[in-house]
This record gives C-alpha cells, sequence and structure tokens, in this order.
C-alpha cells in the first residue's frame, strides 16, 4: 500500500490502452488474477470503487517482467497469483476516506488487530500510491501439481497490517520465511524490488513513468 513521497500527474487517459498498460494474463496466462479490491474479501469490506473487474492492469514493461517471473517459477512447479497491480487514483482517495471513518471491530481484527486505524497512514495507506503509476504489483506464490495448486505458507495473510508481515519480521517462522525470499529473489532477478514493510509488495525498478499516475477504471 506504500506511497510516493510526491504526488505525480495524473493522466487523462481514459482507459489500459490510452495509458500504455496491457492485461497481464495476455502475457501470462499462467498466472492467477484475484484482485481483492474488487470483491468484499479485503480491510474495507467491500467492493472498492474504480475495481469493476477482476483484471491486472501494468505499464508494459512491468508487464512483461511479471511474465518472465512467472515463466520461471513454472520451471520449479510454482504460479503467482496476484491481489493488485494498477490502483485507480479514485481508489486511493477511497480508501483515505475509508481511514478516516468510524473503526468496523470485525474488519479490525482481521486486517489490523495490533494497529490503530488511524496509524494505518504509516507506512501502510498512503494519499498517494506507487500503483496508481502502473508498475506496482501485490502478490503471493502458489504451488501446484496434478490435484491444483495450493498458497504457499507467507507467515501473514495479503494485507494484513501489521509489523509481522514486513519482509524481514522477527519470528516469521521458518517455512514462511523461506517462502518469502523465494518470492523475493524470482521478482529481484527480473528487476521487480520489493518494499520492506509488505512482503507482497514490489515494483519495477527503474519505474517507466514515475511522476505519472492514472484514474482510469478497471474494467
Amino acid at each position: 500500500m506504500a506511497g510516493a513521497a510526491d504526488p505525480p500527474v495524473v493522466s487523462p487517459a481514459a482507459d489500459a490502452e490510452a495509458a500504455g498498460m496491457v492485461d497481464v494474463a495476455t502475457l501470462a496466462p499462467g498466472i492467477e488474477v484475484e484482485m481483492r479490491y474488487s470483491g468484499s474479501n479485503n480491510f474495507t469490506g467491500a467492493p472498492v470503487p474504480g475495481y469493476e473487474a477482476n483484471r491486472c492492469y501494468l505499464l508494459r514493461p512491468a508487464a512483461e517482467a511479471l511474465a518472465r517471473v512467472q515463466v520461471a517459477l513454472e520451471a520449479d512447479g510454482l504460479r503467482l497469483r496476484v491481489h493488485d497491480c494498477y490502483r485507480p487514483v479514485q481508489s486511493v482517495q477511497h480508501f483515505m476516506r475509508w481511514v478516516a471513518a468510524p473503526d468496523d471491530p470485525a474488519l479490525k481484527a482481521r486486517w489490523y488487530p495490533n494497529v490503530d486505524k488511524s496509524a494505518l497512514t504509516s507506512g501502510y495507506i498512503a494519499e498517494t500510491s506507487g500503483h496508481s503509476r502502473g508498475a506496482t504489483v501485490d502478490l503471493t506464490m502458489e504451488r501446484c501439481d496434478a490435484a491444483g495448486c495450493t498458497p504457499l505458507e507467507m507467515g501473514t495473510p495479503y494485507d494484513f497490517f501489521d509489523p509481522s508481515a514486513h519482509t524481514d519480521a522477527p519470528g516469521t517462522p521458518p517455512e514462511a520465511r523461506a517462502n518469502r525470499d523465494r518470492l523475493r529473489a524470482a521478482m529481484e532477478a527480473e528487476g521487480l524490488a520489493n518494499y520492506p514493510g509488505e512482503w507482497w509488495h514490489f515494483t519495477l525498478k527503474p519505474e517507466p513513468d514515475p511522476g505519472t499516475a492514472y484514474d482510469f477504471p478497471v474494467r
């Protein structure tokens, strides 16, 4: 969820094609796409404005890098499952309104039990997001065999706002530590750098267009 220090200029692009983004599934059909914000299985408890479809868009260089990661992992019986890719500016603004709204005890218990809601803007939810620039992705790994694919143990769920979700958090169980390291190594091999505060968060470096954000809906 981390954001940029300086807000980028919002592009007038009305859709993915105009923005130069591609649907990752067209380059790497083996990637499982589960965009959490298009449904209710996320920390807000509801579909997020701006997410109208279960599709992962990224600027082409980032999408191609992710596709190469998928190919490398497939050789070892693994695959990527993406939970967030390009994020419209309107969605980021919705998150900020959500932070300011009264707390929901059930959501807090599931997503941020040890962090006050008001503190989520310190390292977790930002006023501007790298996701809006089209080169950041949130994801995990799964192991696949003839019976199907099973998510690997990562120590915490995706979007669990807690120090235990820091990539190198002390006390991470050995299996989860190995899986986090495996994911980070696979992503970094293709130029996708991890945000240390979230084991699932990666950004292509250098970013193709760090000065531009986008606001077209995911559809």
